[in-house]
């Protein structure tokens, strides 16, 4: 529904034979109260730009490379021939003693290490298999050079010789390393500021339809309604009731834009909004409400629960039974718990969640406000549907 919609009501009470009429005209903006939840995509370095950067690297390096064995060969060139052969000879040999021991190094950091260690904080561990794979990554060149050059290096007349050139591209080796983990952790770094804006997005947006999804026309007409007829019978309860919806109201349209509310307020809400429900029904024992607890030092994400309460009150049947529907809320200094347990019938063809929070909705906003800090555990048995939410106390 968009641009907004009305409710008009007129209504009257009557004080000994004076009867007072008068209209309640209520009007709400709002762009909508259809819920549509649409793929999030997470804006990452895209793999393109990734491939650029590595070829980029490697492009420069043998640059630098082939600039220091024209620099070294400049003086030794006689002929164009014996330059061209001198410089490929060079180019081979330098290639095993500085390619080689490289590329292993650096993607071995890059793939390897960076995710099994540096990304989980293990820093020891990194440094030991960081001294692990350079001298290994060394110990290849080394056997590269050796062919690249068809000289055995390894015999004993050049130890001295194969253990600098073997510490050169150990060293190689790990500058390379250092250096794929700082790229990784560039692309790791970005790709986790646009996760978080898009979950900072998403946050907004499942806030700003659950807000919107809360300002049902049918629930307001209905208590209206109801407070309508309770006017003839009682006109101090129907005022307390209009009290209370104004209270609802209020609390829908204001309390709502923290991020944070004290859990009492809550509470207070849904008390509120089982008050009025009640109305509907002459069976005061259809709805049981309970709390345990000292709920003073708690503060939870508005409208936490009242979804799950609005849905067991819409596909709850048969109020003349007691405890059709059982709602409960208990807390100690370690977790908040909630219940709602409600009966249920066969649910009519094309009956949908209209004006109010859908299930799959419901927990992506738990995993954005509670991720790994809560426990939510939905069952639905012998037509009774059962709702059991923990909010863990370091997540408040």
């Amino acid at each position: 529904m968009n641009g907004g919609w009305s409710i008009v009501k007129h209504c009257r009470f009557t004080i000994g034979n004076q009867i007072y009429p008068f209209t309640i005209n209520l009007k709400l903006e709002s762009t909508g109260t259809t819920v549509k939840t649409q793929k999030t995509h997470l804006h990452h370095l895209k793999k393109p730009f990734v491939i650029l950067l590595h070829i980029g690297y490697w492009i420069l390096y043998l640059l630098l490379i082939l600039l220091f064995i024209l620099f070294i060969e400049a003086g030794n060139i006689k002929t164009v021939s014996q330059g061209q052969l001198r410089i490929f000879g060079m180019l081979k040999m330098m290639s095993a003693l500085t390619v080689v021991p490289g590329v292993i190094g650096f993607y071995t950091f890059y793939s390897v290490l960076f995710d099994r260690y540096l990304a989980k904080k293990r820093i020891v561990a990194l440094c030991i298999a960081a001294i692990i794979t350079s001298l290994i990554a060394g110990l290849m060149g080394l056997a590269c050079a050796s062919i690249a050059g068809n000289h055995n290096i390894f015999t004993s007349s050049e130890t001295n010789a194969a253990f600098f050139i073997g510490l050169f591209m150990t060293v190689l080796a790990l500058i390379h390393g250092i250096i794929a983990l700082v790229m990784k952790g560039f692309i790791s770094w970005y790709a986790d500021i646009k996760v978080k804006e898009a979950l900072l997005k998403k946050n907004f947006e499942t806030e700003l339809a659950l807000v919107k999804s809360q300002l049902s026309p049918h629930f307001l007409f209905n208590t209206i309604n109801n407070i309508d007829v309770l006017i003839e019978k009682d006109a101090t309860k129907a005022s307390a009731y209009l009290n209370k919806l104004s209270h609802i109201m209020r609390f829908m349209l204001y309390e709502t834009k923290t991020e944070l509310i004290p859990l009492q307020k809550e509470i207070t809400y849904i008390e509120k909004y089982i008050d009025l429900q009640k109305i509907r029904t002459a069976n005061q024992n259809f709805i049981q409400y309970s709390t345990d607890g000292n709920f003073s030092n708690w503060s939870i994400a508005p409208m936490l629960f009242i979804p799950f309460i609005e849905n067991a009150f819409k596909h709850s049947i048969n109020k003349k039974t007691d405890g059709a529907i059982v709602i409960k809320l208990t807390t100690n200094e370690q977790v908040l718990e909630f219940f709602c347990d409600n009966h249920f019938g066969d649910l009519p063809a094309g009956n949908s969640d209209e004006g109010g929070l859908g299930n799959d909705l419901i927990k992506k906003r738990l995993q954005l406000l509670y991720p790994g800090k809560h426990q939510l555990l939905v069952s639905n048995e012998n037509n009774i549907f059962k709702v059991h939410l923990t909010i863990f106390a370091n997540a408040h």
